[in-house]
């Protein structure tokens, strides 16, 4: 009886084998995606089900890119990126090219130092003190408090023999000038007992000394050591990134901004991609009042589309009455 029940099974599962899949053909007039199954003899109801469904999913998956996987080879591993995202960048170029914005003449990589010759060291120092001024601070601002700092001059040997009051002094008005110049005291005695008066070539151990946070090291690390290892995103990367749509979803921080654009950039990118969007911030997307009209990712950029489509507020004029009886306004 057994032996009859494997027959049984051994030959049916030849019978759906042999089975041949149903044919699909683009229904006309209706919406796309939309397909028709042909019915043919000895395909049951299950089946075509089970095909509509592997057709589905095959079209929801068709805009994600596969490649390769490192790990394991012969898989291939899928990435998201964002929709228009490469037009977004060249129209982004086009629009910078004039390298008008503040961050291109007093960007913290081209405050190294006034002096024509300076040790490597020194310089890797001053664009790492650069970088610590500039948080919550505009580049004006920035750009004045180094040159102050460098007519001491800006080295480790003179920062310590300085005292904090008269670096607080050197500073203002950057940003919590109180707090950045005892950050500047406290790192800068970390470096000369721990680093030998340089500063340190890796993330882990940048984001360990006082005022500096991520966004920071990153930077030093293409700044200063002249290697990148990862995006540096401000409030100007991390806003712009967010009305593009270069992230999945809204992210809340700048570190999560960075983590979701280094899945799916480039990395031949990462360097240009702060300053890039940096001086389009600081000149175009502006955190308050962005000149959509002006910008050339209007119609590609979510927020453009929905700035566009709002009716404009217009002016009204205010009339003046004059009556020439007082006694008709009593």
């Amino acid at each position: 009886m057994l032996m009859k029940k494997f027959a049984y099974i051994k030959n049916f599962s030849k019978a759906v084998c042999a089975q041949n899949f149903p044919k699909l053909e683009a229904k006309d007039n209706e919406k796309e995606n939309q397909f028709l199954i042909k019915e043919e003899p000895g395909i049951d109801r299950i089946s075509r089900r089970l095909k509509e469904r592997t057709n589905n999913l095959d079209m929801k998956t068709s805009g994600i890119k596969c490649e390769p996987s490192e790990e394991e080879p012969g898989l291939k591993k899928c990435k998201w990126e964002p929709a228009n995202w490469k037009e977004h960048f060249e129209l982004i170029k086009q629009m910078r090219s004039g390298l008008s914005a503040p961050v291109d003449s007093m960007g913290c990589d081209t405050l190294s130092s006034i002096d024509a010759v300076i040790e490597p060291r020194t310089r890797r120092y001053q664009c790492l003190i650069a970088l610590m001024l500039s948080s919550q601070t505009k580049d004006e601002i920035t750009a004045r408090a180094v040159i102050e700092l460098q007519k001491l001059p800006l080295d480790v040997e003179t920062i310590l023999q300085t005292d904090e009051g008269k670096i607080a002094s050197a500073i203002y008005p950057a940003g919590f000038y109180r707090r950045k110049a005892q950050y500047i005291k406290k790192t800068t005695q970390i470096l000369k007992e721990k680093y030998d008066s340089d500063i340190p070539n890796n993330i882990d151990e940048l984001c360990k000394l006082p005022g500096v946070g991520p966004k920071m090291a990153y930077l030093a690390m293409s700044c200063a050591w002249k290697k990148t290892v990862g995006i540096g995103v401000d409030t100007h990367v991390h806003r712009i990134s967010n009305r593009l749509g270069w992230t999945k979803k809204e992210t809340k921080t700048p570190e999560q901004t960075r983590k979701e654009l280094e899945e799916w950039m480039p990395e031949s990118l990462w360097y240009e991609v702060n300053h890039l969007l940096v001086g389009f911030g600081q000149e175009i997307c502006r955190p308050v009042g962005p000149k959509c009209a002006n910008c050339l990712c209007k119609d590609l950029c979510p927020t453009g589309k929905e700035s566009s489509a709002k009716p404009k507020k217009t002016k009204r004029k205010a009339v003046k009455i004059e009556f020439e009886n007082e006694n008709y306004c009593k």
